[in-house]
């Protein structure tokens, strides 16, 4: 009997208030929260992982249901999960920086395409980018290592104990800067050889006023664009691994220290 005289079995209410803090994750955190993923798949996934933290750690829920106490305590779980996936979430914005700076100076500031993270449109280069950092971030076992920090942030922040502090909260806004930084290295090889264009364009034009430079930049700008980022790929992938890196090392620092 938990409260109010509710019959309940322990162990699922135990599960389900488990689950508030996973399922927190999964919604904030990206892949995981995409809107493509169904409702139904999130719940299973995150009953799935409350099993597994149950079978390697000792959680004691409120003994009341319908508390104060119990409210205060689920508040809290929520806090901490959508804090774990919103880091890795700043991290996932610096591809779609790295594509705004990108396309538009390609020209290609018109080409968007549907984000399957929020289900709006965003440019087609930053979606491009992000799908390569998602891959990185599976080839690496990124959402392993999440799943791990889940699990020892009930031993860092126990239930019933788990508000974040306000050095915590800093370290999160913080880090916000983080995701313009890496957006803007991404973006600096092509950019900076699109800036050269430009230069070079605006060299010719102040030459031959006659000329039609978008007879001729928007060709340049497109065709530069697209063989300085082939050529920049492989350092591009190098710091996006860093990216994924900084990002999961944020997470853990929240939560372990």
């Amino acid at each position: 009997m938990l409260g109010l005289g509710l019959s309940i079995e322990p162990q699922i209410w135990a599960l389900v208030f488990v689950m508030v803090r996973v399922g927190a994750t999964f919604v904030a955190a990206p892949m995981f929260g995409n809107v493509s993923v169904p409702l139904p798949a999130r719940i299973a996934l995150a009953g799935a992982i409350g099993v597994l933290v149950l079978g390697t750690q000792t959680i004691t829920p409120p003994a009341q249901v319908f508390g104060l106490a119990t409210f205060l305590a689920v508040g809290a779980e929520a806090l901490v999960g959508l804090a774990l996936g919103f880091i890795l979430q700043i991290a996932f914005a610096a591809p779609l920086i790295a594509g705004e700076l990108i396309g538009g100076s390609m020209g290609l500031g018109f080409a968007n395409m549907i984000d399957p993270n929020s289900g709006r449109s965003s440019p087609a280069i930053g979606q491009f980018l992000s799908i390569l950092l998602t891959l990185l971030f599976l080839s690496i076992d990124g959402h392993l290592v999440l799943v791990d920090t889940v699990a020892k942030s009930y031993v860092a922040l126990p239930p019933g104990a788990a508000w974040l502090a306000p050095a915590q909260m800093r370290d999160i806004a913080l880090f916000g800067g983080y995701a313009f930084l890496s957006g803007l290295l991404l973006a600096l090889p092509v950019g900076f050889l699109l800036l050269c264009l430009n230069l070079v364009v605006g060299m010719i034009s102040r030459s031959a006023p006659a000329l039609n430079l978008f007879s001729i930049g928007l060709p340049a700008s497109l065709a530069v664009g697209v063989v300085a980022m082939a050529a920049a790929f492989p350092a591009m992938g190098d710091y996006m691994l860093v990216v994924v890196r900084e990002g999961l090392d944020a997470t853990a620092s929240l939560v372990i220290g």
